[in-house]
């Protein structure tokens, strides 16, 4: 999808294929995976992920990004197994490339990113969604990684993020025996943040999109990689980093102006800088 790039103006409402929409809600991006029935992944969706996410990082005005699916039964139901019958080692090879590069993009946007999850989400639905920083379900939501049973396995992200934030067991359970579980047990284990009611999901995600906002973009990116970063190295190791990184915060004008809003009593204005 090269004309991805070409297509994106800010503060439009815009399609890179008829299968991505993306609106501009404020300093919101949305954007809607549509392709029917059940919002299954092809190779130029994940490239197109890829390239907005490039263009979210940036643009100034952009601070967060939900994700969702369109209709009310799937987030994504991830790959479409027809790719992967015929047995074609270099299609498997392109399609597993293309998930890692769109899910590694989306983890590491400098923003903060939030998952709808309005319905089933299975494979590599559930893998999009882990990709991102909080997720909000609907009460009728599945979530699964179903990969072992047809005998493939989870290859953008689903073992590895899977783990960290449920656990080891669970995450075999899911995986190793392919247990799929509800919303409801989803929030129990920390699958997902909140559980809301259906129809509700979007709403909710754009509701904390809004707060997102409020905080200081410069502070959010430079926090967002510290809090990551636990996942690959000690939190020891990251204890200086943060000393650091606080105090380079004072080089942005955000901090100045952050600091004067709340001594004044007022809004901060941020430059993003």
């Amino acid at each position: 999808m090269t004309h991805a790039v070409e297509k994106y103006q800010k503060a439009q409402h815009l399609q890179l294929t008829d299968k991505l929409v993306v609106e501009m809600r404020g300093h919101t991006a949305l954007l809607t995976l549509n392709n029917p029935s059940a919002n299954t992944w092809d190779a130029d969706m994940l490239l197109g992920v890829k390239q907005l996410i490039e263009h979210l990082n940036e643009d100034k005005d952009i601070y967060a990004l939900v994700i969702t699916g369109a209709g009310d039964k799937f987030f994504s139901a991830g790959a479409d197994l027809k790719l992967f019958a015929s047995g074609d080692k270099a299609m498997a090879r392109t399609m597993a490339r293309r998930f890692g590069e769109a899910f590694e993009t989306l983890s590491n946007y400098r923003g903060v990113t939030i998952a709808a999850i309005n319905g089933y989400a299975m494979g590599g639905g559930l893998e999009c969604a882990l990709a991102c920083d909080i997720r909000i379900a609907e009460e009728q939501a599945q979530m699964a990684l179903p990969e072992a049973t047809v005998g493939l396995l989870p290859c953008a992200g689903g073992t590895q993020k899977l783990s960290w934030m449920v656990g080891e067991g669970w995450a075999k359970r899911m995986i190793l025996c392919g247990e799929r579980i509800d919303a409801r047990t989803a929030e129990r284990i920390g699958l997902v943040e909140e559980v809301v009611g259906k129809g509700e999901a979007l709403r909710a995600a754009l509701a904390l999109a809004d707060k997102v906002a409020q905080q200081s973009p410069v502070s959010v990116r430079t926090l967002k990689p510290l809090i990551q970063g636990a996942r690959t190295q000690a939190p020891d190791h990251w204890l200086p980093a943060e000393r650091e990184a606080f105090v380079d915060l004072f080089d942005a004008q955000d901090t100045t102006e952050g600091v004067s809003a709340f001594l004044e009593k007022r809004k901060p204005q941020w430059k993003n800088c």
